[in-house]
């Protein structure tokens, strides 16, 4: 089965190529959670932070769960994709059994009684966001291949190793850039 797509959709992996030269999206995987005529939204899927969750809010119940850097666009804010779109009120579905977004009191209803924990759910700082037009652009630069959300488990795989990952289920000529130095000049 080929993961590779051609249009990016609700749902697709952005997987960006080996040496796009923004320190904002080196090596990184996006899930897009929006793709409209207007435009495009999605997370950065494997950056941690060096913070958890507890470290930056307040009157919010206890996970040890890491928070990840979504993007450069508002970074002050704090967002969620997570697998339990069926019982959180609010939930945004992405592609099956994937939302993000949802009723925050609820949510810490749900990861207080131990409904939500560290596998269901992971948050981000920020997102990455696309004005109309600007992510096609950058697809026919080549800055980005698109992929099937099923190339990956979203919620599950090592953020580490997600990005090697992308490019070996890729498979072909980009399997070559799973190994890729991340300075060019090392090679």
């Amino acid at each position: 089965m080929s993961y590779l797509k051609t249009e990016p959709f609700k749902g697709s992996l952005l997987a960006a190529e080996p040496y796009l030269g923004d320190p904002n999206f080196e090596r990184s995987v996006i899930l897009l959670t929006e793709h409209e005529e207007s435009g495009s939204v999605g997370f950065v899927i494997n950056k941690p932070l060096e913070v958890q969750l507890d470290e930056i809010t307040r009157n919010f119940p206890s996970l040890d769960t890491p928070v990840y850097h979504g993007g450069p666009v508002q970074q002050d804010s704090l967002f969620f994709i997570h697998n339990k779109g069926e019982i959180l009120p609010g939930s945004n579905k992405i592609v099956k059994d994937l939302y993000w977004g949802g009723e925050l009191e609820a949510l810490k209803d749900f990861i207080e009684n131990g409904i939500i924990g560290p596998d269901d759910i992971r948050f981000f700082l920020g997102y990455s966001g696309w004005d109309k037009e600007q992510l096609e652009t950058e697809l026919e630069e080549k800055s980005w291949i698109v992929l099937d959300p099923k190339a990956i488990d979203i919620l599950h795989d090592s953020a580490e190793e997600m990005w090697k990952k992308i490019f070996l289920v890729a498979g072909g000529d980009y399997s070559l850039w799973a190994d890729s130095p991340k300075d060019p000049s090392l090679n």
